[in-house]
């Protein structure tokens, strides 16, 4: 099949860059001729909280990626939608993650489908925002009525879709996972970050947000049974928005000395020294449909400790591989605590390698050429 991405793609960085590139991959790997379009200007810097959205690393994708879509001009959208439906793809698939990107990708998806050719695919990963905007509800309608199908990675994106959208074909698929390099022995990994090789860690990874509970995780390891436990918490990630209020939190829990701050943006490159050196990941998240970190958990084979909110219980065995606790601070200190008294990481490790298999990146590449077919296929 001939197939279009319109996406995040290198020279820009982060998850959902990961996640096209890698789908690509996984179409070329079954035969499939594949394109990405991503961006010439993808977010204005005044909406853009991070440093930098650009790639500090040269490309290593061996895929090919056109620079054609500027996300705030109109006039180009129609260009790109005119050209892209010339080049008549099979399958034009475009991510879906944040209202501000509807117009653009929605106005490219219908110039694309007047070609009476190529059918289009959303893949979901969000509809309605983590943090909410106004307009919010009225992008994600003009997104979802330009596709002809759609694919979610957890049941709350499915029942966000039914809110805007009952017909049309939807295939749910969960969030595969991210291959990000070799497993490293936890000891090696440990000295390559200068991490003491006696302290536990647990890992907060990724963008730190307000809606991923970061404040919650602190507040957690300010239960003195952690102190005594020797367990550190590693953040590693870059402050999406003000970094004070977490600083002047952590000081004022008297906390610092139990913690190891990464905060500055992860290459790829350096994901698998961060998974590798930590007994259990956290994601103490107040929102959320589904994550990519953990999926990248599970490539390396960690347990996880979530919160009860979105999919993420859909995907995390409460007392089999990790914990699913409410996003109380109290109950993330008791479950952390339990993890660590009961020397429960071997036996969730070997849970977390089974369930693993489940995510492969066929069954995305499956969901959307299904979600895509013709009625009557």
């Amino acid at each position: 099949m001939k197939i279009i991405i319109v996406g995040t793609a290198y020279p820009y960085r982060g998850g959902i860059t990961a996640f096209n590139e890698r789908l690509a991959k996984e179409f070329e790997r079954e035969g499939d001729e594949v394109e990405i379009y991503t961006f010439t200007l993808q977010y204005p810097d005044f909406l853009f909280p991070g440093k930098t959205q650009y790639a500090e690393e040269p490309d290593r994708s061996g895929l090919t990626i056109l620079r054609k879509v500027n996300s705030c001009n109109p006039f180009n959208w129609l260009k790109v939608g005119r050209e892209i439906a010339r080049k008549k793809p099979d399958l034009l698939v475009v991510p879906f993650w944040i209202p501000y990107m509807a117009p653009c990708l929605g106005t490219i998806m219908r110039l694309v489908r007047r070609n009476g050719h190529t059918r289009t695919c959303s893949i979901l990963h969000n509809v309605i925002p983590h943090e909410h905007r106004i307009g919010d509800k009225v992008f994600a309608r003009y997104l979802i009525r330009s596709a002809d199908g759609f694919v979610a990675m957890s049941k709350q994106v499915l029942a966000d879709l039914a809110l805007f959208d009952g017909q049309k074909r939807r295939v749910f698929c969960r969030h595969p996972i991210y291959d990000y390099g070799e497993v490293l022995p936890k000891e090696k990994a440990k000295e390559m970050l200068s991490l003491s090789q006696e302290e536990k860690y647990v890992l907060f990874f990724g963008f730190i947000r307000g809606y991923k509970g970061l404040d919650l995780l602190l507040d957690a390891f300010a239960d003195e049974r952690l102190k005594t436990l020797r367990v550190k918490l590693l953040v590693a990630g870059e402050f999406y928005g003000d970094a004070r209020p977490y600083m002047e939190q952590i000081d004022r829990l008297g906390i610092r000395d139990r913690l190891e701050l990464h905060t500055d943006f992860i290459p790829d490159s350096a994901v698998n020294r961060y998974f590798s050196a930590c007994d259990i990941v956290a994601q103490p998240y107040k929102t959320a449909t589904q994550s990519g970190v953990t999926q990248i958990a599970f490539h390396f084979g960690k347990p996880m400790l979530v919160t009860a909110v979105g999919g993420l219980p859909e995907i995390v065995a409460d007392g089999k591989f990790g914990y699913v606790v409410q996003p109380d601070s109290r109950q993330i200190a008791d479950a952390l605590v339990d993890y660590f008294t009961n020397s429960r990481e071997a036996a969730f490790t070997e849970e977390t390698l089974k369930e693993k298999s489940k995510y492969a990146w066929q069954n995305m590449s499956d969901a959307v050429k299904t979600c895509c077919e013709h009625e009557g296929n």
